[in-house]
């Protein structure tokens, strides 16, 4: 699988099983909505950096974001 994929649908389903808003998450982050919504799409390639950020700012591990969901 992408990994651009992969880290943007754990990030969507992490960012919904904790009932945030893209806006929320950008607030928590200091990472645009917009920039948000393409992660979400597969469309961006986060950094080590900006993983850590999604990981702080949804309160799981950065390790959530990149492994495949069956894999945990």
């Amino acid at each position: 699988m992408d990994m651009r994929k992969l880290v943007g649908r754990n990030f969507a389903r992490l960012r919904q099983a904790k009932d945030l808003t893209q806006e929320q998450v950008a607030e928590r982050s200091g990472l645009s909505q917009q920039y948000l919504s393409g992660l979400e799409r597969g469309r961006r390639n986060p950094t080590i950096i900006t993983l850590y950020e999604l990981a702080r700012a949804l309160d799981v591990s950065h390790v959530e974001l990149v492994f495949p969901p069956d894999e945990k």
